[in-house]
């Protein structure tokens, strides 16, 4: 996982925390504040620490290179030898401008510039008649709050129907004040900053297995995630790729002229360690600063102890830095391992940072530091006087290390999976970046949410294009999240998103656990407390390793000789099923369950890999090959799936895969209805992955030319992606062209 250091470095920190004296060992634990944790880590943070990060980043280099610039080119003749085009069309005359701004600038030949000026004139003509021949969707709905990529400026805040509220059990969160309906938008939100994850978060695909050499980080722009297939690539390394100068240049100025020089370092250091930095760099001295007035006011007057001022932490503070600076750090809960490993690799960055050059701008002394900032004794290394105000930075960035760890957020996109000219394509959700988000931040977790979320990354391009491609990039909206009402919310009831571990995808065990390890709260949501009672009952060992879904009471298992239901067995000595049927009292040993399930996934992922991989002109065997596969995952044995199984659900869709690569819309289409009863079961009729089944079931009856069975399909997927996505998503206008050709 990128977002922790790499394991070398977790490695290497661990075993010096071993080593610690135990009277230092002792003196950190005891630390309260987090300056004194981060001054103690400068004392006990050496040049050998700086060398063995030194030493791991070699293999994370960003420095730019030939040999690498020629594999790149040799990968695109790959591409082009295989006729791979469309991707590029579809870019064309929008990154083509800036392509041309980019070679006039920087010496193009004087003989050959008029046919770039030609080439120009070409691009902006096909933009003017696109623009003419589409409605802008921000005329029809100006004051939707759908995706915000094609609407007009969003609002960005809390709704009007919601409050803040405060308790010490709960700290900040959003109530309802009045009540709101199911698709309501309670709040629009953007990052204070964000960072791309490499490219191991990639979807898996293309012969089965990660391709870091395609990773998220080389297409989409490392500042406002816009994916793009013309990048402008950082002068000074390798790895960091902009959509458009306008980001590049407004990257550089907030934080990447710092970061561009430490790229491996920060690699090894993790998502979360860049992150930190990045949003204090962000944020710069004055900003930290005012934040940290509340609580050196609270410490430093003695004589206003009985009118003690509010707690900051018990206020929002919109989308500034104030907000993020007093999200809780929850410094006294992280065991002293964490705390260790995030201390020691802040106090390396800092180091590293400090020989670097001078300090941010944003750093630079308009006044004297306050009392209760200052320096690190002289045996800490730090003598210089701009280093005073790098030491605050790195204390800072340990603060915001600590309160990543339970205030995170992945920002999710839909991917597809498979080649890029494979007859059918799917999708599955990656995570594309870690950011920090000052509002989205107020909402508590439940296993069973009342919110949907639905992130949005790009620009909004102006119609007048005598406006230079530079200032038409700078509207860009950037990443946004939208949080909706996933169901109905009364007054006073608590708003509240998952963070992951959801009732309908993991047993109630396992989720505690999980949210006890991360976010230091044994959950009491309404899941947790109904699952808690069933399980105690029905036992939760059986129904988590079989079906893998803790919000489904059934096992979810017919009995291979009667097709009865089976149950777990009730005897303490068997661990084991049995057959519901009285008459039939067929048992199935727990192994046999395991190896059976095991023996399904395993064909499940090889006729998946073997269409994924699939490209036009190959055979016709692989095809024929994965339906084998899968129709041997229905042979008779000692049990089988019922519909409802969230792993017949699977099959289903993989089924209906194989046969539209065929070009059989009709079998595709009825596979895919029974998987999409597998997906209601699973996460509910409401639920936003029903819509996405849905969606492609509609697909295939369009396809098919099935008229009546696609009319039917469609007003079911636009309530639900209506209801999570917006009306203005994009599957939504498909949708709507399908059905105008339909009724034509």
């Amino acid at each position: 996982m990128m977002d922790l250091p790499c394991i070398q470095w977790q490695d290497y920190v661990a075993q010096k925390w071993t080593v610690l004296d135990p009277e230092l060992k002792e003196k950190f634990t005891t630390l309260l504040e987090i300056d004194d944790v981060f001054k103690c880590s400068l004392t006990l943070t050496t040049q050998e620490d700086l060398d063995f990060v030194q030493s791991i980043s070699a293999a994370y280099s960003v420095q730019k290179e030939a040999q690498q610039g020629a594999k790149c080119r040799e990968r695109g003749n790959s591409s082009f030898k295989i006729r791979d085009f469309t991707a590029a069309a579809l870019h064309y005359s929008q990154d083509s401008l800036e392509d041309i701004d980019r070679a006039l600038k920087h010496g193009y030949p004087s003989h050959l510039s008029h046919k770039l000026e030609d080439r120009r004139a070409q691009c902006l003509r096909h933009l003017s008649v696109d623009q003419k021949g589409k409605d802008n969707p921000a005329s029809k709905n100006p004051t939707d709050g759908g995706k915000g990529t094609s609407v007009g400026p969003l609002s960005f805040g809390i709704c009007p129907q919601a409050v803040v509220g405060f308790s010490p059990e709960k700290g900040r969160h959003l109530v309802a004040a009045e009540s709101i309906a199911a698709g309501e938008v309670l709040l629009h939100d953007r990052p204070y900053s964000c960072v791309l994850i490499p490219g191991m978060e990639e979807v898996q695909g293309k012969g089965g297995r990660q391709d870091a050499e395609g990773g998220v980080e080389h297409r989409r722009c490392h500042r406002c995630l816009t994916e793009t297939l013309s990048p402008v690539p950082c002068e000074g390394c390798s790895y960091t790729r902009y959509c458009s100068t306008s980001c590049q240049r407004d990257a550089w100025e907030e934080h990447h002229q710092w970061e561009c020089s430490l790229g491996a370092d920060l690699m090894v250091m993790g998502v979360m360690s860049q992150l930190a930095l990045r949003v204090t760099l962000k944020a710069g001295l004055k900003n930290i600063q005012m934040a940290k007035e509340p609580i050196r006011n609270e410490h430093t007057e003695p004589e206003s102890r009985d009118s003690k001022p509010p707690d900051p932490c018990a206020s929002h503070y919109g989308d500034t830095y104030r907000s993020v600076f007093h999200l809780q750090h929850h410094l006294n809960r992280h065991s002293p391992c964490v705390r260790f490993l995030s201390a020691i690799t802040i106090a390396t960055l800092y180091l590293k940072l400090s020989k670097a050059g001078p300090p941010p701008a944003s750093w630079d002394l308009s006044r004297p530091l306050q009392a209760n900032s200052h320096p690190p004794d002289e045996e800490g290394g730090i003598g210089a006087a701009w280093n005073s105000e790098l030491w605050l930075m790195g204390s800072v960035v340990l603060r915001h290390m600590l309160q990543l760890r339970c205030n995170a957020q992945a920002i999710i996109t839909l991917q597809d999976t498979g080649a890029e000219n494979s007859p059918v394509q799917s999708s599955r959700e990656i995570r594309i970046a870690t950011a920090m988000f000052p509002t989205l931040s107020l909402l508590n977790h439940s296993c069973c949410p009342n919110t949907s979320l639905a992130f949005s990354t790009g620009t909004h391009l102006s119609a007048d294009f005598s406006e230079s491609v530079a200032e038409m990039r700078s509207k860009a909206s950037g990443v946004t999240v939208a949080v909706r009402a996933a169901k109905y919310i009364s007054p006073g009831q608590e708003i509240l998103h998952c963070y992951g571990p959801h009732s309908r995808r993991m047993a109630t065990q396992e989720r505690q656990r999980l949210l006890r390890e991360q976010y230091y709260f044994l959950c009491q949501c309404e899941a947790c407390t109904l699952q808690q009672q069933s399980e105690e009952e029905d036992g939760s060992e059986g129904r988590q390793q079989c079906s893998s879904v803790g919000g489904n009471p059934q096992s979810g298992l017919l009995c291979g000789k009667c097709k009865g239901s089976l149950n777990r067995s009730s005897e303490e000595r068997g661990k084991g099923f049995i057959c519901s049927q009285a008459s039939c009292g067929h048992c199935v040993a727990l192994s046999e369950v395991n190896q059976r399930l095991q023996e399904i996934k395993q064909d499940l992922k090889k006729a998946v890999d073997l269409m994924e991989r699939e490209r036009p002109g190959d055979s016709e065997k692989p095809k024929y090959e994965a339906l084998r596969l899968l129709r041997r995952t229905q042979s008779p044995s000692a049990l089988s799936l019922a519909e409802t199984h969230p792993l017949q659900g699977e099959l289903e869709d993989a089924t209906a895969r194989a046969y539209a690569t065929m070009g059989d819309w009709s079998n595709a289409a009825s596979h895919l209805e029974r998987s999409a009863v597998a997906i209601g079961n699973q996460y509910g009729k409401e639920s936003i992955e029903l819509g996405q089944q849905l969606f492609k079931l509609a697909q295939l009856h369009f396809n098919g030319g099935a008229r009546g069975p696609a009319l039917s399909v469609i007003p079911m997927v636009r309530k639900l992606l209506c209801l999570h996505c917006g009306p203005q998503c994009e599957e939504l206008q498909e949708l709507q062209a399908m059905e105008d050709c339909l009724t034509a």
